[in-house]
């Protein structure tokens, strides 16, 4: 298992090196640059003016010669300063990752215990009409896209029913406090989790009727197994292993879902400063928030090949 992992990681150094190097190219093929995003087109300016910007933000070299001296800032754990304010990324980018990640954490938390134990039920009434209404659910949940229910859920839940506040992620003008902030983070988390509620609730519908019908779950039940245990102890943990794959690509998708949520409930994380930043033409910033994503999926695509170990015994690493 040890050398598995090292070599994963190993193997992940060229992808990580490889998202980069993309990444900056495509920046560069943007229209633009960031002395253009920080002079305002009314105030005007001087050739020399903007050149000397350019200069001085360091845009007059090449495009490799700047990736390679951003590549060698970051191998010392210094990612810059942003272009637009001069704030360091390192500090700004923590910041974010920090409200993100509670948010797209418990997002995927309410998937997992709220769609799993759906799918299991709707196969287990498989063609009743509660399997019916938890397809139809689920098929609502994967067609609707992220900012419609972002902003039905803020216009009925936030301002039709004010069960929840509409923006921010504390209360302005007042001391934090937990409940507070829970209470902001509930329907974002909610709207963010809907759609993963379903892709889990249908995945594992499916891998549980596949299971469900194999032979070693006949035989349990004839050895005098209760269903509990025929249900979580033999077929749920088979079925575990799909799930599993989903939940680890999640992430990248929950970044892009979470970009939007963040946006239309002005959560400030790492969706809502990407778009900043690409607003801004803030280059530092952008490379940091895209290696700081690159470094997660790569992680989280690694524990979920390492918990298919701990779902089914019969899977090996070496």
């Amino acid at each position: 298992m040890g050398r598995y992992i090292i070599r994963r990681l190993l193997i992940n150094i060229p992808v990580l090196f490889g998202i980069t190097i993309l990444v900056f190219t495509f920046i560069q093929l943007t229209p633009g640059d960031p002395v253009s995003a920080y002079i305002r087109p009314e105030l005007g300016s001087s050739v020399e003016m903007r050149d000397q910007m350019r200069k001085q933000l360091g845009l007059d070299q090449p495009a490799p010669v700047r990736y390679l001296r951003w590549l060698g800032q970051t191998l010392q754990g210094n990612l810059g300063y942003r272009i637009l304010g001069g704030q360091p990324v390192n500090a700004t980018l923590w910041r974010v990752f920090k409200a993100s990640s509670v948010l797209m954490l418990t997002a995927l938390a309410l998937g997992c215990l709220v769609g799993i134990p759906l799918g299991i039920l709707s196969a287990l009434r498989q063609y009743s009409k509660l399997d019916f209404l938890l397809t139809a659910l689920a098929f609502l949940g994967v067609a609707s896209p992220s900012f419609l229910l972002g902003l039905g859920g803020l216009f009925v839940l936030g301002l039709k029913i004010p069960l929840f506040p509409i923006g921010g992620m504390v209360s302005t003008n007042s001391d934090f406090s937990l409940l507070d902030f829970l209470h902001h983070l509930a329907l974002p988390a909610l709207i963010l989790g809907f759609g993963y509620n379903a892709i889990l609730m249908r995945y594992t519908r499916s891998s549980m009727l596949e299971v469900i019908r194999q032979a070693y779950v006949t035989t349990a039940r004839a050895k005098g197994l209760g269903e509990r245990a025929v249900i979580f102890g033999h077929a749920f943990r088979n079925a575990l292993i799909p799930v599993i794959t989903v939940i680890g690509l999640a992430l990248p998708d929950m970044v892009g879902g979470a970009i939007i949520t963040e946006t239309v409930f002005t959560w400030p994380g790492m969706g809502s400063m990407l778009i900043d930043s690409v607003n801004g033409r803030d280059y530092p910033m952008i490379m940091g928030i895209s290696l700081v994503v690159a470094v997660a999926v790569l992680l989280a695509n690694l524990l979920a090949d390492l918990t298919y170990a701990l779902a089914d015994p019969r899977i090996r690493f070496k």
